[in-house]
């Protein structure tokens, strides 16, 4: 499959701007995609993941058989599974060092750096079972569910596409009582902090516009000035849910109006609003900001991003160490300069970079090694 240089980028934009928000005291973290519209990069990071499956699954199957497809994408979904597991004992570990170093931090909760300690069986076991998903790395749990259950779940949207959509949605509507009842270690609260009973109908359009895209985009189209004025109405909406409640009492009475108008706005359970405006998003690159987004995907900074990108599971566990990582080289007493706490962010974000370089290299010689042994 020929790589899409605008999607590496944008892979790589959620996985630094995912690092970047879970710096309590940064700087940059006032200027990403969560500033700026209704949803952030989680939603990114899940749609684009879908967008993948979709894509490699046709490219599999045309060229090896259903079969192959489906044990690829098994092996896929214990790949992460696995890059969960150790990236939760890293993410303690790390803590832990920080911690007897002298140097606090807030961006995951202390008990692990305890747990990994105390009862290092246990914490193994309670992360290989998913009952605990670490924060910052609670996604990769929702990624490890819908990834197992593709085999299933692809050749049946092939088969009935609008029967699966309709199911996928009423998934979803029922999401929170269905989530409510997993065993987690949330107790009160109940199941995953990512509902993977909701955030199934968004990883699954992402399947669907992997499968499909040549089948629906020229449909969509046809009605591209309509979906043009949407969009451009529903990011006006959501930058106004975004910036005016930060703006003093008035704008912020504005802000509620909003919301009140739509409901409450839930990350956790993927509402209709958040829904949509990735959708919305979506559309906006694939369409009228296409040819901007593929230029800018050509520029230094968008080919550093698809290199982040292209480090897959390997980069997102390096931007969930960096951030607890950066958050600690911030976290100083009386506080730290603006000019000190942006040089850590652009630190992390180099790093990241050098780990995605890293990754890209080796899994090019690794390619390179199997077509040899193959020819």
């Amino acid at each position: 499959m020929k790589r899409i240089a605008a999607l590496d980028m944008l892979r790589g934009y959620a996985l630094a701007a995912i690092m970047v928000d879970h710096m309590p005291d940064g700087v940059l973290r006032h200027v990403t995609l969560a500033n700026f519209a209704v949803f952030d990069a989680a939603e990114l990071f899940v749609l684009l993941s879908g967008f993948l499956v979709g894509l490699v699954w046709l490219t599999v199957e045309r060229k090896d058989g259903r079969r192959a497809a489906q044990r690829r994408f098994l092996r896929r979904a214990f790949q992460v599974w696995l890059a969960l597991v150790i990236g939760g004992i890293l993410l303690a570990l790390v803590s832990r060092f920080l911690f007897a170093a002298g140097m606090p931090h807030t961006a995951v909760w202390s008990e692990y750096a305890r747990w990994i300690v105390d009862f290092p069986v246990g914490y193994v076991v309670t992360l290989g079972v998913l009952w605990m998903q670490p924060n910052l790395l609670d996604v990769l749990a929702l990624y490890v569910i819908v990834l197992a259950f593709t085999p299933i779940t692809v050749p049946l949207m092939l088969r009935w596409p609008w029967a699966f959509a309709a199911g996928a949605i009423a998934l979803w509507a029922v999401s929170l009582p269905l989530n409510q009842m997993l065993p987690n270690q949330r107790g009160g609260s109940g199941g995953m902090l990512f509902n993977p009973f909701a955030w199934q109908l968004l990883f699954h359009t992402g399947v669907a516009m992997g499968l499909f895209r040549e089948r629906f985009m020229p449909v969509l189209r046809r009605h591209a000035t309509a979906l043009n004025i949407f969009a451009a109405i529903y990011v006006i909406f959501g930058l106004a849910m975004a910036q005016l409640w930060r703006y003093g009492p008035e704008l912020k009475q504005v802000f509620y109006m909003l919301r009140d108008l739509v409901g409450s706005v839930d990350k956790w359970s993927l509402d209709w609003v958040r829904y949509v405006g990735i959708l919305v998003a979506a559309w906006l690159v694939a369409a009228p900001l296409a040819r901007p987004m593929a230029w800018l995907a050509d520029t230094v900074i968008g080919r550093a991003l698809a290199v982040i990108g292209r480090g897959g599971l390997v980069t997102f566990v390096a931007c969930v160490m960096l951030s607890v990582i950066g958050d600690a080289l911030m976290t100083r007493p009386g506080g730290a300069g603006t000019g000190f706490r942006i040089a850590v962010e652009l630190w992390t974000l180099g790093v990241l970079w050098l780990v995605g370089m890293i990754e890209a290299r080796r899994s090019a010689g690794r390619k390179q090694a199997a077509r040899l042994k193959a020819g």
